[in-house]
């Protein structure tokens, strides 16, 4: 029988991502579809800290009404139109930055696999997307990762080990060696870069063409 070669896909994205939120449930279908995708999930920070949104924004305050803005966009963008924007619009607190929840979605991973990163990410982005709660406070954080099969007690142990931020400042470096300046993006097998939320089929059909060369 004929080896089946791999196709290694580096999902970017980031936790407060609007465009990433579709994106996600876009990837989810494409790898029930292929037997030979290798996912692996990268994090990247539009916001790392409040300094950054201080810096593009002005203002912590600022933030919220801009990004409700784009929200109109990628509820267009979502296949399923789940985004809850006037549930959003009715909280009161400062939009999240990325930090707690990349890192809450890689202790996930290093303690249970890829797999579990990615329903924790999901479950995340649901929590702020859909619920319209503020993923920067940790009892949401932690919410989310309780509503996941995932051993708490391992993960919190992972979540509080130095080694977990150093590895999500790894993807950073490695987004930055890439020239990933927008996401959700992927890279595939190392060279292949498709950007911004693209259709299903605009990802089937680059898949297929570099099955086909190979």
């Amino acid at each position: 029988m004929e080896e089946i070669e791999m196709i290694k896909i580096e999902f970017f994205h980031d936790a407060i991502c609007s465009f990433c939120f579709p994106m996600s449930a876009r990837m989810r279908r494409i790898s029930k579809k292929y037997n030979n995708l290798d996912i692996i999930h990268r994090s990247f920070a539009l916001a790392w800290e409040e300094e950054s949104f201080i810096r593009d924004f002005g203002s912590r305050e600022a933030v919220k009404p801009e990004v409700l803005n784009h929200w109109a966009a990628a509820n267009k963008n979502d296949d399923e139109h789940r985004f809850n924007i006037e549930g959003m619009y009715k909280t009161d607190f400062n939009f999240p930055i990325s930090k707690p929840a990349l890192k809450v979605a890689k202790a996930a991973g290093l303690v249970a696999g890829e797999a579990m990163y990615w329903d924790v990410f999901d479950r995340i982005q649901h929590k702020l997307f859909v619920e319209s709660k503020n993923i920067e406070d940790i009892t949401v954080l932690e919410e989310a990762v309780k509503e996941t099969n995932i051993n708490f007690s391992d993960w919190k142990a992972k979540f509080e080990d130095n080694e977990t931020e150093k590895a999500v400042l790894a993807d950073l470096e490695l987004a930055e060696r890439y020239g990933i300046n927008v996401v959700p993006t992927l890279i595939i097998n190392e060279k292949y870069s498709l950007a911004g939320a693209v259709s299903q089929e605009e990802i089937e059909s680059a898949l297929d063409r570099i099955i086909n060369s190979q």
